[in-house]
């Protein structure tokens, strides 16, 4: 069987780096393991397999190369991204169907793509000795009181302040011991960060998700959204955070998130950023 595949950077900085996805257009009718089996072939951390909807503009799946997830930022934007390269956007706001619901997506007059997520919901904080495992940290390489604590706008992240960005890229992750707490807390993965105060630059980020065949991954929509609320309840209330990911695999990221806002309750979430189309091609699948 032979699939037309696009593969486009999403999240870049200057048309550069980003967090490169697999978007399959139209695609016949697949079985799950089908589409696992392809998002293997390709080996890019997410592929978006995108399709017609009757609730939305388009209906959008997400598989890694372990299987499917409910939801994917960076592999949405670079689905829009290649949508857009086809000349196949026509207004300024589309919806999408996901397995985490309809979600709005905007496109901005200067090529940046946006995409709603959930409204956060925060779970139960960890202790500090649970994370140190992960990474060899000891207990004073926190955030002041700033706490562990598992956050989802969509899919469910342990947010893990870090006392500096040196720290936080010196950081040797032990996957084994990330995979097993992910198991234990029932979550995709972690995701570490420290502020930088550094002109709008919010924090610069390190993700791992090794339970779904993501050792370290360069740029993650829904991490950084979630980050973006648990700053705003613990940090700083802003309408907009910056983010940087993927200096440690040589490929950075910048991800925009806004932050709508009534006081300290959170009513929209968006992440967004520029992108840019690398390469179209056919495959074959057994």
């Amino acid at each position: 069987m032979l699939i037309d595949v696009c593969a486009a950077s999403a999240f870049s900085k200057n048309n550069m780096g980003g967090n490169r996805a697999g978007v399959v257009l139209q695609c016949p009718v697949l079985s799950k393991e089908e589409k696992t089996k392809i998002a293997y072939q390709l080996g890019y951390s997410e592929t978006a397999f995108l399709s017609q909807s009757e609730r939305a503009d388009y209906s959008l799946e997400y598989f890694t190369p372990a299987g499917e997830v409910p939801l994917c930022g960076h592999a949405t934007i670079a689905s829009f991204v290649v949508l857009k390269h086809l000349n196949r956007l026509k207004k300024s706001g589309y919806t999408i169907e996901t397995r985490s619901g309809i979600l709005s997506i905007n496109v901005e007059d200067d090529g940046a793509i946006f995409m709603q997520q959930n409204t956060p919901q925060f779970y139960e904080t960890l202790n500090r000795a649970e994370v140190e495992p992960c990474f060899g940290l000891n207990a004073g390489s926190g955030i002041g009181n700033l706490p562990v604590q598992m956050v989802s706008t969509g899919l469910k992240d342990i947010i893990v302040p870090i006392e500096s960005p040196m720290v936080l890229e010196n950081m040797v992750p032990n996957f084994a011991a990330i995979t097993k707490l992910s198991q234990e807390r029932d979550c995709v993965g972690i995701h570490a960060f420290s502020l930088t105060g550094d002109g709008n630059l919010t924090a610069v980020c390190r993700n791992f998700a090794p339970l779904y065949g993501i050792d370290e991954e360069s740029a993650t929509g829904t991490s950084n959204c979630a980050l973006a609320c648990y700053l705003h309840k613990y940090q700083q209330k802003r309408s907009q955070y910056i983010f940087e990911q993927g200096r440690s695999l040589n490929h950075i990221s910048e991800i925009y998130v806004h932050v709508h806002s009534n006081g300290n309750t959170v009513s929209g979430v968006f992440a967004g950023g520029y992108g840019y189309v690398e390469s179209m091609k056919t495959i074959t699948v057994d």
